[in-house]
């Protein structure tokens, strides 16, 4: 029997960085519901974190929506005086807190991790314990434009460092079908950046960009929304990359629906001897991974 209590395979979805590109995880939500795609776990990072903790936590893709609508940068974050950054991330967490059902992770609907990056070891950490609001704000830290976010004496900066595709982590968590939004999947020239935080922003997708295919091992399945031209700082057209996440997710959906059911046929000494880890889904605390 699945993790989930049900006789078919634990379905783990793992929601990539992008910044306003994120705006297209709304739209794959929207249609694997839809098309009565189970979502048993998430894993998110950067923007993956903030859509995901928010669906984790309760809210329907139709809600996230009028949130992505509404959302500008200051609601995230506000100008300061400070060596390691040029904005402080606080107001990310109180965005959060006064817009999600619950705040802390063991309250949550499904299973949900967020990753961020430890600046001083370069290591992976994923949260799933505590609070959800500061552990993605540590996730949505873009070194230089945020300032670190201090968790446990050890300082926090955005997950897409380590890799912008958590595809490992939902696996890691105890996905038997892990399935991967890439809304980073850019290889067309951008316009020459203006300012710095577009500079930042495209350093960063850039460098994302460069380990794809090794981020892309542990998804059985990639959704790729078609929104290359859209800017990464671009929130104006949020409805657009919505409907793009919607698309995406129809183009896949037969996919995930074939692995459920070839997943569920397998035989009971299949699953019993599976080389796949099984873990507690919410027993990934703090997790480092080397």
């Amino acid at each position: 029997m699945a993790q989930n209590g049900k006789e078919r395979p634990v379905v783990g979805l793992a929601l990539g960085g992008g910044m306003a590109r994120g705006c297209a995880h709304i739209g794959v939500l929207r249609e694997f519901e839809r098309q009565n795609i189970p979502i048993d776990l998430v894993a998110g990072t950067s923007v993956g974190s903030l859509i995901g903790g928010a669906y984790a936590s309760g809210m329907t893709p139709d809600q996230i929506e009028q949130l992505a609508l509404k959302i500008q940068w200051t609601d995230l974050g506000r100008m300061t005086v400070s060596p390691l950054g040029f904005f402080d991330s606080r107001r990310t967490e109180s965005f959060i807190r006064d817009r999600f059902p619950v705040t802390e992770f063991e309250k949550t609907r499904i299973p949900f991790g967020a990753v961020a990056t430890d600046i001083q070891t370069g290591k992976m950490v994923v949260f799933n314990e505590g609070s959800m609001p500061l552990a993605i704000r540590a996730s949505c830290a873009i070194p230089v434009y945020y300032t670190p976010v201090m968790v446990n004496g050890r300082m926090m900066v955005d997950g897409g460092l380590v890799g912008h595709i958590p595809a490992s982590v939902a696996r890691m968590m105890g996905a038997d079908i892990v399935v991967a939004v890439d809304v980073n999947s850019q290889h067309l020239p951008i316009p020459p950046p203006g300012h710095l935080f577009t500079i930042m922003s495209q350093a960063l997708s850039i460098m994302g960009r460069s380990g794809v295919t090794y981020l892309y091992q542990d998804a059985d399945v990639v959704v790729r929304p078609q929104i290359e031209h859209v800017r990464l700082d671009d929130l104006t057209k949020a409805a657009e990359m919505i409907k793009a996440g919607e698309e995406a997710g129809r183009r896949v959906a037969q996919k995930i629906k074939k692995l459920l059911t070839r997943q569920n046929k397998a035989g009971f000494w299949e699953r019993m001897f599976s080389s796949r880890p099984k873990h507690d889904p919410r027993r990934v605390t703090l997790l480092d991974k080397d």
